[in-house]
Parts: structure tokens; sequence; C-alpha cells
């Protein structure tokens, strides 16, 4: 007989006790399921450890008319920035770099196939712990109060506090290399605490380009350097401006018809494609680095603060990129091979001092097969005294193994090698040596002067760049020898972090009204790879920007220079060496959450009011613990702040905090 199939009768599924037990079961498993797929989805950890600049498409879906709303009405519409909570790892040595691959193989597919390598557990479990806490915000109570910070006495109206440091120069040992205009900032304890105060009757800032010919009196009140240069054709006032006729010292008839002759006299210049970022050195008003822009062409003017101690600030006020610089005993702030011409028009610098060491800073700071341009008496006057000059110039250049590619009135202009064949067919004994292999040419955080030979790479990075504006974008060699924790997938992460910011930026541009807000001065306090100033040229900002690279992080500057921008490396535990009121934007992503363990957050937040212009305004993206103290201390000093959400809504673990320095 066949066995009876064990099928249920109706009779047997309908006896309540049946019944109950499947609502149950059916309960239960319905709870399982969602309970899976609330954890499976949580984005918590996704965020954190996914690949540091991942972008998102996500775009605006509703724009408040106005945005100066409060923050609850508001929100801000794109993802958290790259890397802007992750926490700094140790600087891996090269063959590390080589070691660690990550998880994207050399065709851009994810593989499982890649070595993890020794890690910081406690970095981990720190991160872990972080990412918990940043879902829920801390109450005002948790901090202590925060006082309204005072305005310092006029005294410090152009205060530079690293430069400004007087009884630490008058303590030095020796002033004889030019050490008192280094920097000597103020003690632990001594720090600026206090709100930089206008000159009176400050105004609005000129906007560009018209700021290139003239700026406001009151702005810059110094008339110093219009009874010496204004018989060069410096500058000259009239009534409420002072005006930039575009002369100089050894340009006296402007600076565009001296432009034209160094493009005539050496062709493959090609401003604008060939050199694309020139140094002034010793720049007066900064009128060499203001036509060129005319030209495509970004110059960092530079002088120190001496007896023409404003000369920056009116570089600045112009809307010309500047800093206070100075020839002395220490490294200038720039990377290895960054910029395509050093430009030098009677800038009272003697190159040939101390074995050259000055040229040699120079040699250092030149990209391969780029140009010094020389302009100065011993080129074209033939007292003896000058004669000697030109000779010692000479001698000096040739045993660099620069060659003279032309002289021609009062300009010589020189060609670094492209490679190391000259220095390395030297005489055995020929001064100066080549630096030691050990030393690392891009190291410039307070390292002195070495009066030797920085050897080129021998892969010729830094000396191959595309021309401009094809180098904006395009990814440079020099990326693979960035000391970082990736190698192949090294142009991704460059290429996405423009894209992030080409987004974000969108949204500044358009949501904040930044073509109305009169922006000519931007400074990225964390550039990373120089994304956020790409994205400004490609969007029509007429604005440059300074790219600082924090000495705490990974140093990208070379990269940045490579792309055609201009920055310098800076710790910002430290005053920055600019005048007060310089800067229109200041841009901080992820910064604040890297460096609130070195430096005083009040500090930070008090230099940015330092540096930043009246009427500037400030854009901070961090996690939600740092940003909702700084909007206390932003309060102190008396900005207008917003908090904003991100694309990822109120909950996100990251929030956009914007300020306002209003003019009063």
């Amino acid at each position: 007989m066949r066995a009876a199939t064990s099928v249920p009768s109706p009779d047997h599924i309908t006896n309540p006790k049946t019944f109950i037990k499947i609502l149950v079961l059916s309960f239960f498993s319905l709870s399982l399921f969602f309970a899976v797929k609330h954890f499976s989805s949580d984005t918590t950890y996704s965020q954190e450890f996914s690949l540091p600049f991942s972008s998102t498409t996500n775009t605006t879906t509703a724009v408040h008319a106005d945005v100066n709303s409060t923050a609850n009405s508001s929100t801000t519409y794109l993802s958290s920035p790259p890397n802007a909570v992750s926490p700094q790892l140790p600087r891996l040595q090269p063959e590390d770099v080589i070691e660690r691959t990550g998880i994207v193989d050399e065709n851009g597919a994810m593989t499982v196939d890649f070595v993890i390598g020794d890690y910081d557990s406690s970095l981990l479990e720190s991160k872990v712990n972080e990412s918990l806490g940043e879902s829920v915000v801390e109450s005002d109570q948790n901090w202590e109060k925060i006082e309204n910070f005072r305005v310092c006495d006029q005294s410090r109206r152009e205060y530079i506090p690293c430069l400004d440091n007087v009884d630490m120069v008058s303590r030095l040992n020796s002033t004889e290399k030019g050490e008192k205009y280094e920097r000597h900032c103020p003690a632990k304890g001594n720090e600026l605490d206090c709100l930089v105060p206008n000159p009176k009757g400050y105004k609005d800032h000129i906007p560009w380009p018209k700021s290139r010919d003239e700026v406001w009196y009151d702005n810059v009140p110094h008339t110093r350097l219009v009874e010496d240069k204004g018989g060069q054709n410096w500058i000259s006032r009239n009534k409420d401006k002072f005006i930039f006729p575009g002369g100089g010292t050894q340009f006296i008839h402007g600076a565009n018809l001296y432009l034209d002759q160094i493009s005539k006299m050496v062709p493959d210049i090609a401003f604008g494609q060939h050199v694309r970022v020139a140094l002034d050195v010793g720049c007066g008003v900064a009128s060499f680095g203001a036509f060129l822009l005319d030209r495509n062409v970004t110059t960092l003017s530079i002088a120190p603060k001496d007896v023409h101690e404003n000369q920056i600030q009116f570089a600045l006020e112009r809307g010309v990129p500047a800093m206070v610089v100075v020839f002395a005993t220490h490294r200038l702030l720039y990377p290895s091979q960054a910029f395509d011409l050093i430009h030098c028009s009677r800038c009272r610098i003697n190159w040939t001092r101390d074995d050259g060491i000055f040229l040699l800073e120079v040699n250092r700071m030149l990209r391969a097969g780029g140009y010094f341009v020389w302009a100065a008496q011993p080129v074209y006057k033939h007292e003896d005294k000058l004669q000697e000059q030109w000779k010692e110039m000479e001698d000096l250049t040739g045993r660099i193994c620069w060659e003279l590619i032309a002289k021609e009135g009062y300009i010589a202009t020189w060609r670094k090698p492209l490679n190391n064949t000259c220095y390395f067919t030297r005489n055995q004994n020929t001064q100066p040596p080549i630096c030691e292999e050990k030393d690392d040419p891009d190291n410039v955080w307070y390292v002195p002067l070495k009066a030797c030979i920085t050897k080129l790479p021998e892969n010729g990075y830094g000396g191959n760049v595309t021309e401009w504006p094809a180098r904006l974008h395009h990814p440079p060699e020099r990326l693979q020898s960035i000391k970082m924790d990736a190698f192949v997938s090294r142009k991704d992460i460059y290429k996405a972090e423009y894209k992030y910011w080409k987004e974000i930026t969108f949204s500044y541009v358009n949501v904040f009204r930044w073509r109305t807000l009169n922006v000519r001065n931007v400074m990225d306090m964390r550039a990373r790879y120089g994304g956020f100033a790409a994205a400004l040229h490609d969007h029509g900002v007429d604005c440059w920007v300074m790219n600082v690279v924090p000495v705490s992080d990974t140093n990208t500057l070379p990269v940045i220079y490579d792309r055609g921008l201009v920055g310098v490396v800076h710790d910002w535990c430290e005053p920055f060496d600019t005048y007060p009121r310089t800067y229109d934007i200041l841009n901080a992503a992820g910064l604040f959450s890297i460096e609130q363990k070195r430096c005083s957050m009040s500090s930070i937040m008090l230099e940015m009011n330092r540096i930043l212009r009246p009427n500037g305004h400030v854009y901070i993206r961090d996690v939600n613990s740092v940003i909702y103290k700084l909007e206390e201390i932003a309060k102190a000093m008396g900005w207008m702040t917003h908090v904003f959400d991100n694309g990822e809504g109120p909950n996100a673990g990251v929030k956009l905090l914007t300020c306002e320095k209003r003019l009063l």
C-alpha cells in the first residue's frame, strides 16, 4: 500500500493553535530579514573605509533662494570631502609603497589578491570609536563657553606674528645673513589672542582686473614706496587711490614691453604654454607678475619684509599672488622643480656669495630645462666692480651646468640642464658638489640652505610635464614618487579628487553666488592634489589659489606645481607668512580633524581671521564634533555662521560650516 502523502487538511490549517504557530514563525522570519538588511546596508563603516576619494553624483534637488537662512532650513548637496575624516597614517618608505598596492589592479578592476601588511590596531579602534560617536551631536553644555575675542590695539594692524617678533630678533646671535627677516614665531603662551583691527576708513577692495592698476589708499595707507620708487614708475598716489603704472626699477617703460623683449630674446620661453609657473624674486609691487597673468602665467611674487616692507601688501591688495619670503639661511617653502622660470630684476641679492648658496637654492626650485632671467647692472655696465661681479656669475653658472642662452641689453637668460649628464662629467674636485643621496629636495620646512647641486631624478620626473593647459588635468609622472599608501591607483585618486571638487565648487559658485562676492585671492588650507583650485579654474572663477599643503599631511606640493598651480608647505600650528586682510575665501576640508590633536583650534581660527579680508568667506567641511566647536569659536570672533548638511542627510557624520567676516 502506498504511504499517505503528508498534505495538511483545511481543518488542520484552521486549527487555532496551528495558526498562531505559523503567525509567530512568519513574524520572526520577517524581523530577521529586516535586521539583516539593516546591518548589511549600514553606511557607517562603508563610508569610513571606502576608497578615500570616492565622490557622488548626487546633485542639488532643492536650493533655497537665500543661502543665509538658518541651518535647519538649509542643505548642502554633495558628499563629504576626500579623506576629510581619515586619520593621519604613518608615512611609508618607498619599498612599503611598492608592496602595499591596495585593492585596485593594474586594469582598474577590483581584486582580492592584495597584501594587507602590518597596521596599527589602535588606529582602527580609534577610527571605529570616532565613527560610532559621530551620529550623536555633542551638546553645548559639554564645552567650555567661549568668551568673545577682543580687538587688538592699532599697533597690530599690519601684524605678521612670525616676522614681527621683535623680542626674538633682538636675541639672535647673528643677523649678517638676513636671519632677522626669517620666521621667529611667538613662544607658547604669547600667540595672537585677539582680532587684528582694520585701518581707519578701510573699504571693500576694488574688483579684479581693475585692482591691477589701482587700490584704495585707506586699505594700505603707506606712502614710503611712493617717495622712494615713484620716479621708477612703480607706484603713485592720486587722491584716495594708489596708481600702478606697471613699471619697475629695470623696466620703467612698463612690464609689457619688458616681457615682449624677453620673448623675442628666447622664443622657447613661450609664456602661457611652456612657461606656466614663475617666481619673481624681489618683486617690488609685483607688476612683472601682474602683467604675466594676461599671458596665462601664474607668477608667485616674493620679497622680504625689509625697508620696503609693504611691497607684498600692495601686491596682494592688487590681487596678485604674493608671499613674504627671504633668501637667508633656510630653504624657501617650495618643492624642487617647482618653477618653469625664475626672475630677478635688481632684486638686491648677491647670487655668488657663500659658495653660491642662494643660486643653488634657485637651482633646486627651477624645473629641468627651466629659465633664470637676470636683469641687473653687472649684465650691461662696464665698471670694473660690476664686470668682476659678472665674471663671478659666469663662473658659478658654468660650474652648475647652466647654459647662457641669451644676453641682450640689461637682460641675461640661463637655462638649466634637462638631466644629470653635465654634473657627472665635471672635473672631480669641481665645486659646488652634488647633494648627498639622502637629501630630500622636497623637504623644506625649517631646513637649512645647502651649498650643493640638487641632482635631477633619473626617471625624468618633474621635467617631463605637458604644456598648459593640458597639464592642469594630465596626471604628472611625479605623482608616482609621492610617499603615500598607494601605487597603481594614484592616477584614479588624482582624477577622483578633481571630480569631487568640480561638483562641490559648482554648488559654491552658483548656490553661494561667488560671482557676486568680489572673489580674487583664495586659499585652500589643505590642498591635497590641487583639485579645488583646478575646479575653480574650470568654472571660470577669475581668481588665483594659494594651495597649502600641511606638514602633517602627505607632501603633494610637487604634483600641484606640475599641474601648473602654485602653493606652499605650512604648519598650521604656526601663523602664515602674509599680511592681515589678504584672502577673500578660505577653504578648509578635513583640516581641523587632522590638526586638532597638534594645534589649538582657536589659534588656527584667529589666524584665519587675521588673513581673511573683511567681507571674506570661509568654508569648512569636517566631522560634526569639530564643526560645532568651530562654529562657537567663529561666533566669538564676530563671524556670521551657518551649518549645512551634506548630500547624505542630517545624520551624516560630516557637515559644512560657512562663515562671513563682515566689514563693520
